[in-house]
């Protein structure tokens, strides 16, 4: 792709941040995101959703009109675990589905700071044993999600490990955010180029955070996952930016992951910003990521 295209994407994620302005409350960012969401984003020609009441859990399904009726995918959506829905996610929701050739179960879990943590880890716990209620067995379910999302992947994961429940056959995380103590020397290093939490002072990423801690220490494993012990869990494959602040919490988590033993692949893309794959409509390596990240569902789950 050429490098004025990438360029103008770039500065088309940075005006539509006006939603992200912390001067707003939380409750004004999530009526600006719905807002835009609903004018721009459509699902893919071939997908239809349908409300669900997934126990406890408001859920949306999203399906391919050509899908295999024994798998399913768990997504979790990022925002900071305080923005964002089913609905702002439909664009990308979609194109997994066609592309992994089964239905996706988005939850619209608790958010933060009503619900800070343990919520929005237990509303995808239910979610996922909902599935399993519903007759889908494990080795034929993946989760995966992106940002935020990415992280509760890792918790939803390492919570079912540690009480001895079936695990999913694989995950998937999109930049991951897995780590909320901000370790990570590219929140540094990659500050000035990321279009998204980058070009201050202090990148906006740490502002979410309160929010989802409550009174949590965010060195608590189901917090920030990273830290946690990764042995035994499902494969897993990491898609990252180069150019974003979270750039080390996906990389530093594909090398503990390898040493851990699990079965884990990562790809780190050049000059691509924070969950790049939304602008699956405009962006072809979008589009690629979106199609291994499918492949590798289909492989797993199938």
């Amino acid at each position: 792709m050429s490098s004025k295209r990438i360029q103008m994407l770039r500065q088309a994620v940075k005006r539509a941040l006006f939603v992200l302005d912390p001067q707003l409350s939380t409750q004004e960012q999530r009526r600006r995101i719905e807002t835009l969401a609903r004018l721009i984003i459509r699902l893919p020609t071939g997908v239809t959703k349908e409300s669900v009441q997934a126990g406890k859990v408001e859920a949306e399904w999203v399906v391919p009109v050509k899908s295999n009726t024994e798998t399913a995918v768990l997504y979790l959506h990022g925002g900071g675990y305080t923005l964002c829905s089913p609905a702002t996610h439909r664009g990308l929701t979609g194109a997994i589905a066609l592309a992994s050739k089964s239905r996706l179960l988005v939850p619209n879990y608790r958010l933060a700071p009503e619900h800070p943590f343990p919520a929005a880890l237990e509303d995808a716990l239910a979610a996922y044993r909902w599935l399993l209620a519903q007759g889908f067995a494990p080795q034929h379910i993946a989760i995966g999600g992106d940002s935020a999302g990415g992280g509760l992947t890792l918790a939803t994961a390492i919570r079912l490990r540690d009480s001895g429940e079936p695990l999913p056959a694989a995950l998937f995380l999109l930049s991951p955010w897995s780590d909320l103590t901000f370790s990570g020397e590219s929140h540094r290093t990659r500050r000035a180029v990321d279009p998204i939490f980058g070009g201050k002072s202090e990148s906006k990423e740490p502002e979410f955070a309160p929010a989802y801690l409550g009174q949590e220490n965010p060195s608590n494993p189901l917090i920030s996952p990273l830290l946690a012990d990764l042995h035994g869990l499902p494969a897993t494959i990491i898609h990252v930016g180069d150019n974003e602040i979270l750039l080390d919490d996906s990389t530093r988590l594909g090398e503990k992951m390898k040493a851990a033993g699990v079965d884990v692949r990562i790809r780190v893309w050049d000059g691509l910003w924070h969950v790049f794959q939304a602008f699956v409509p405009f962006l072809p390596e979008a589009r690629q990521s979106v199609a291994e990240i499918g492949e590798f569902i289909c492989t797993r789950i199938k």
